[in-house]
């Protein structure tokens, strides 16, 4: 499912713009907003997908080449739902990437409000 990167798309989830701002805004989150997402995100992967022996042995095979340069490198489980994600069909992936999408923002809102709470 891997495909050449053209001059207009630097990383592979840039082709799709919800995909690419979920993305952007899954990686300017907190640490533990980003696994919550990232556990959210492998379970809703393999629920969409009939290939998800495929999909797994693609993200084996990525996390074996100890790319460490991604800003999703530095915690596997965030690894893993990043890898399983760019394995994903493209048309499964623009489905996810609205689910995704909005899973960032719940879970944005959901630290505000306890941020709030903690402060009273």
């Amino acid at each position: 499912m891997k495909e050449e990167y053209s001059q207009q798309h630097r990383r592979w989830y840039d082709k799709d713009p919800v995909l690419s701002e979920a993305v952007r805004t899954l990686e300017e989150t907190d640490d533990q907003t980003q696994i919550r997402v990232a556990l959210n995100l492998i379970k809703i992967i393999i629920e969409h997908n009939e290939a998800v022996d495929d999909i797994i042995n693609a993200v084996g095979s990525g996390l074996d080449d100890n790319r460490r340069g991604r800003w999703y490198d530095i915690d596997t489980t965030l690894r893993t739902a990043m890898n399983m994600l760019q394995n994903c069909p493209e048309d499964t992936q623009k489905v996810i990437a609205k689910e995704m999408a909005k899973m960032v923002v719940d879970e944005i809102k959901k630290d505000d409000i306890e941020d709030e709470d903690g402060e009273e």
